[in-house]
């Protein structure tokens, strides 16, 4: 791996962990298609993109520092230093309370299908590309179905859980964590920036410990020959990643999610034909 392409990854993690695009996908393709995949020592691929993933939770974690505080600030004040019920909590402290409710079926979903989320099967390319077209055409259904009438205040614990289950399957290469978690808010009726909002906080538990564990589990596969490409990656994903957050919830107060519907449903199809013509392997 040259510098050129540390930066293109860095890049391409950075704008597709937040875009409703999937960052496995795009990670996948392009790693095959540059010949980074090493086929006897595939780990020290999956190393290296545990590593810039902190790029990433950088970015989400800068982005929303003042909401994060006030979040915890007051979920801590309100539930054990002076105790109020939950309909009588400030939105923060409540958002405490929804973002640990729409965590957990993420942890149990994860954790009683580990092996089957970690095998082979899921880091195949037909699976991602199926997976990229199939959730565009949920996104697409649940675009025609919203209200678009609930704001950040208006999410109730119920909502949570449902969304939280939608994160659930972005356990599936392909799905992407922000695209099924936007498509769920929207099929309850959230705004579409709120949806992202939303989306962008219930990530971040499962974002860090997912990370931290991907990391810890893979540090014996890097190398100190890595160390300035692996750098150079996570920096710049931090710095798309920032970029890719404000971007989109900037955009979805105006528009509308059909863009990505179309891009991937198009990437979709562009990984079945190169598969296809054996241009890569599944």
């Amino acid at each position: 791996m040259n510098l050129f392409e540390a930066i293109l990854l860095g890049i391409i993690q950075g704008f597709s962990e937040f875009l409703p695009i999937s960052s496995t996908g795009h990670l996948t393709i392009a790693g095959k298609l540059l010949n980074l995949v090493p086929e006897n020592h595939p780990e020290s691929w999956t190393s290296f993109i545990a590593v810039i993933q902190l790029g990433t939770m950088a970015a989400v974690l800068v982005y929303f520092a003042k909401d994060i505080f006030l979040i915890v600030k007051d979920f801590l004040t309100e539930n054990l230093i002076h105790r109020k019920k939950f309909s009588e909590q400030s939105m923060n402290s409540r958002m405490g309370w929804l973002v640990i409710i729409g965590t957990i079926p993420v942890v149990i979903i994860g954790f009683a299908f580990k092996d089957i989320i970690e095998g082979a099967l899921t880091k195949n390319l037909y699976v991602i590309a199926f997976s990229l077209i199939g959730l565009a055409i949920i996104l697409a259904l649940a675009e025609k179905l919203a209200s678009f009438k609930k704001d950040l205040n208006d999410i109730s614990i119920n909502d949570s859980l449902l969304i939280g289950i939608a994160q659930t399957f972005a356990l599936i290469p392909g799905s992407s964590r922000s695209g099924t978690t936007i498509t769920g808010g929207l099929f309850l009726g959230l705004k579409r920036d709120v949806a992202a909002r939303f989306s962008f906080l219930l990530s971040i538990p499962a974002v860090l410990a997912s990370g931290l564990f991907e990391l810890i589990h893979s540090l014996h596969y890097l190398t100190a020959d890595m160390a300035l490409n692996l750098v150079v990656a996570t920096v710049v994903s931090g710095i798309s990643g920032y970029i890719a957050i404000d971007f989109l919830l900037k955009y979805l107060k105006k528009h509308t999610t059909f863009l990505f519907v179309y891009y991937r449903i198009a990437a979709g199809i562009f990984i079945i034909v190169l598969l296809l013509t054996n241009i890569i392997k599944p």
